[in-house]
């Protein structure tokens, strides 16, 4: 019964596309398996627009892929209790058509906590196992319903996402996965629903942009608070959460459906790691004298862009501040304008980072204060990036844009994004000093 719903409809193919299937059924045939019908074929052809050469590069690929990686058995693989107890996601049930619903509870995610407990590579992991786990459940929605079912739909809620988020080396483990999604997940996204989007999301969407492919783009749909009507337009009240707009509950009432959901959290110091050194690979290293600083120039050209850090000291603290400058010339301190105050920080014992979102465009300087001492010199390492919002891409007034077939054509967002200043809190020092 399967066999027959899988190798079934394919919807309406062109005569051009109809003989692109079947010459790329020919040129990957020495690859294929039984269950790799033509819907299976049209998913990789339709990633690269009919494109036969690009399509079989993309194919080929994956399958080396899936063996290289041992997908076909990673479900049965261990996962760090880190990561099981504090990596947020889950199924939560079906949308009216009977596709999966995903809930990712993005903006409870400890992302520096996550990556100084487990190897990225394990987080990587995490989410390829859903990845195939959502694909086993289309599988059993396609028997159980008599149709195919091969698309999900996922929630992010980015309730609680603050500039901690932009903390680099996690940021790099969503562009790896996502990068991973799309080369090796072809047409399984229905749509995507981005929930309680920060003001600054503008910020994180330009990061991500380039990595997601037009068909991504135009099955985003993003909101602030006013999310909850739009859910139930095409997932039943019985299938989502109540905390989402449901009437969904887990047995004790719970409104999150925690037993479903891994809702995330901040992870205990106890779970954290070394640092991998391979962190480090694009830093700077100095030595800033005794009784000197460190003045790094920042160019920001765009308004509202953010500028990032991150630091580590070998064997001493070090004073830390950002400042706009009043002047196009090298100025001291109390002449410019502070805009993240300076503080002496512990970099030398858990590595500084953060962020700034910043309302003008103009010369800044990322400055590393070590005029307090009068005997040690401090080596510092440090990566300072400038991350521009994508103004022409994110704007508020997109919301609900529809082409002449009624398809959303571009990002949609709806007009109450504007919900709050997110998280600006940088890191600051416990207020101990190990200098001299």
């Amino acid at each position: 019964m399967v066999e027959e719903i899988m190798s079934g409809f394919v919807g309406d193919l062109s005569e051009k596309q109809s003989t692109a299937l079947q010459k790329f059924r020919e040129s990957v045939k020495d690859v294929l398996e039984p269950e790799h019908d033509d819907h299976y074929l049209l998913r990789w052809l339709r990633a690269r627009n009919f494109d036969l050469k690009k399509s079989e590069d993309m194919l080929r690929k994956h399958l080396i892929w899936r063996k290289e990686e041992d997908i076909d058995n990673i479900l049965r693989q261990k996962t760090p209790d880190v990561i099981e107890n504090y990596y947020p996601g889950g199924h939560c049930g079906f949308d009216k058509d009977g596709s999966p619903v995903w809930i990712d509870p993005i903006g409870n995610i400890d992302p520096k906590g996550l990556l100084r407990s487990a190897k990225k590579k394990d987080v990587i992991y995490k989410e390829i196992k859903n990845a195939e786990y959502v694909q086993q459940l289309m599988k059993l929605q396609t028997k159980k319903l008599g149709k195919r079912v091969d698309q999900i739909i996922i929630i992010y809620d980015l309730e609680n996402f603050g500039m901690k988020h932009l903390w680099k080396p996690g940021m790099d483990t969503v562009v790896k996965f996502l990068e991973m999604f799309e080369d090796n997940y072809p047409e399984a996204l229905k749509i995507a629903f981005i929930i309680n989007a920060p003001r600054f999301f503008p910020v994180v969407y330009k990061l991500i942009r380039p990595i997601l492919s037009e068909d991504t783009v135009n099955k985003i749909r993003i909101f602030g608070t006013n999310y909850k009507s739009e859910l139930l337009k095409c997932i039943d009240a019985d299938q989502l959460p109540v905390y989402w707009g449901g009437s969904l509950t887990d047995k004790d009432g719970d409104p999150k459906c925690s037993s479903k959901i891994t809702l995330g959290g901040e992870i205990p110091k106890e779970y954290y790691l070394k640092i991998a050194s391979e962190e480090m690979e694009n830093f700077t290293t100095v030595n800033v004298k005794r009784g000197s600083s460190l003045q790094v120039d920042v160019d920001v050209k765009t308004a509202g862009s953010c500028i990032r850090w991150q630091f580590t000291t070998e064997g001493y603290d070090l004073g830390f501040g950002v400042y706009k400058k009043t002047k196009d010339e090298k100025q001291h301190a109390g002449k410019m304008i502070p805009v993240v105050h300076s503080e002496r920080v512990d970099s030398h014992l858990v590595p500084e980072d953060g962020s700034v979102a910043v309302k003008e465009a103009g010369a800044y300087v990322v400055r590393f204060d070590n005029t307090y001492s009068y005997i040690r010199s401090k080596t510092i390492s440090y990566l300072i990036e400038v991350l521009e919002p994508e103004v022409e891409e994110v704007n508020a007034h997109t919301y609900d844009k529809t082409n002449a077939k009624g398809d959303k054509s571009d990002l949609c967002i709806d007009s109450t994004l504007d919900v709050g200043e997110g998280d600006p809190e940088t890191k600051g020092a416990d207020g101990q000093s190990t200098d001299m």
